[in-house]
C-alpha cells in the first residue's frame, strides 16, 4: 500500500475525508487505495480522500499549476479524490478540513496569524484562520474561493429518476462545475427540499459532459435592506452521492441566489451544519467550520 500508516479523519460541516500529510511525496494514492479507505464498512469512511503534498508531488498537476502555486505563496497542495477513486479540482469544504489538519500539523498558523495559502486544482486558495465564531461553530476557517462563472440563470432542466417534477437549474463553474436548482418556485414541480430522494443521481439536460454536482436549494429568508438572506440546500455531488455538506456547491448557490435576488450575503443550512458564503462580482468568501476527528494507524 501507498498510503502511509497513520492517516487521520477529518471533517468540514459533515462533509469528511481521510487525510494524511506526506511531506516527503512519496505517498501518492493509487485509485483503488482511496476507494478502500473511503468505503464505510470495509474501510476508514469518506466522501473523499486529501492528501497534503507539496505541488511538485502530484503527479498529475503540471508545470503551469505549479508555477501558479509558486506564484502564490503555496508551499502546499491539496490532493482531493472522491471517495469512487477519481480526481476532483477542489473541494471547498476540503479546504477547510485540511487546512485545520495543516495547523495541528504545526504547518499552517493558528487564528491571528498568517493566512494559509493553499494549492488546489482550481488554483491558490487563501484560508484565514478564525477560531470560534457563534452559529458557525469552532474552528472557523475563511476560504478565499476566487473568481466564478456563471451560466444563463434557468438554463437547465434537472430531474431525479424515480421522483416525479422537474426543476431549473443554473450553472456555475467554481472550478469543478455545479448545476443549482431552486426548489419551491413557479418553475419547479419536485418535492420540496426536506423530501427529495438524493440517493438516486439527478439527471440534467442538456447533459455536461465532466458530470457535475447538483444543489438543491430552498429561500428561507430574505432581506434586500441587510443585504442578507438565509436559505436551506441538500446536494448530490458526482463521485460520491449525497453529501451533507459541499462548500463549492455553497458557493455556487449563493452565487445563483445573488443572480436571481440580488441580495450578496447567504447564511445557508445543509444537513451538515450552517456556513456563510459572501458574493461579490468578483470573487465569493466561504466561511464554515472544520473538525479532526482522530488519528488512525493502519494495520
Amino acid at each position: 500500500m501507498s498510503i502511509p500508516s497513520i492517516v487521520y479523519k477529518a471533517h468540514a460541516t459533515g462533509n469528511d475525508f481521510v487525510a494524511y500529510l506526506d511531506e516527503d511525496g512519496t505517498h501518492e494514492p493509487t485509485a483503488d487505495e482511496v476507494r478502500f479507505l473511503c468505503d464505510r464498512h470495509f474501510g476508514i469512511g469518506g466522501d473523499g480522500l486529501i492528501r497534503l503534498a507539496h505541488p511538485q508531488a502530484v503527479s498529475d498537476v503540471n508545470e503551469r499549476q505549479i508555477a501558479d502555486c509558486a506564484a502564490g505563496d503555496a508551499d502546499w497542495f491539496m490532493d482531493y479524490r472522491n471517495a469512487d477513486g477519481s480526481l476532483a479540482e477542489m473541494c471547498g469544504n476540503g479546504t477547510r478540513a485540511i487546512t485545520l489538519f495543516a495547523q495541528r500539523q504545526g504547518i499552517a498558523d493558528q487564528p491571528g496569524g498568517k493566512p494559509f495559502h493553499l494549492g488546489t486544482r482550481a488554483g491558490v486558495k487563501i484560508l484565514t484562520s478564525l477560531g470560534d465564531v457563534p452559529g458557525l461553530g469552532k474552528d472557523v476557517f475563511q476560504v478565499e474561493m476566487g473568481a466564478w462563472k456563471r451560466g444563463d440563470v434557468d438554463g437547465y432542466e434537472v430531474t431525479i429518476p424515480g421522483t416525479s417534477g422537474s426543476a431549473r437549474g443554473t450553472f456555475v463553474d467554481m472550478g469543478n462545475p455545479h448545476v443549482v436548482a431552486v426548489l419551491e418556485d413557479a418553475f419547479a414541480s419536485l418535492p420540496n427540499v426536506e423530501d427529495l430522494d438524493l440517493v438516486t443521481k439527478p439527471v440534467v439536460a442538456p447533459e455536461i459532459p465532466s458530470d457535475q454536482n447538483v444543489e438543491f436549494v430552498r429561500i428561507d429568508e430574505q432581506s434586500e435592506g441587510d443585504d442578507a438572506g438565509e436559505a436551506t440546500m441538500r446536494v448530490n455531488e458526482r463521485g460520491c452521492g449525497e453529501t451533507l455538506s459541499c462548500g463549492t456547491g455553497l458557493c455556487a448557490t449563493a452565487i445563483t441566489l445573488r443572480a436571481k435576488t440580488g441580495i450578496d450575503h447567504w447564511t445557508i443550512t445543509v444537513r451538515g451544519g450552517t456556513l456563510r458564503v459572501d458574493v461579490t462580482d468578483e470573487d465569493v468568501k466561504l466561511t464554515g467550520s472544520a473538525t479532526i476527528v482522530g488519528k488512525i494507524e493502519l494495520l
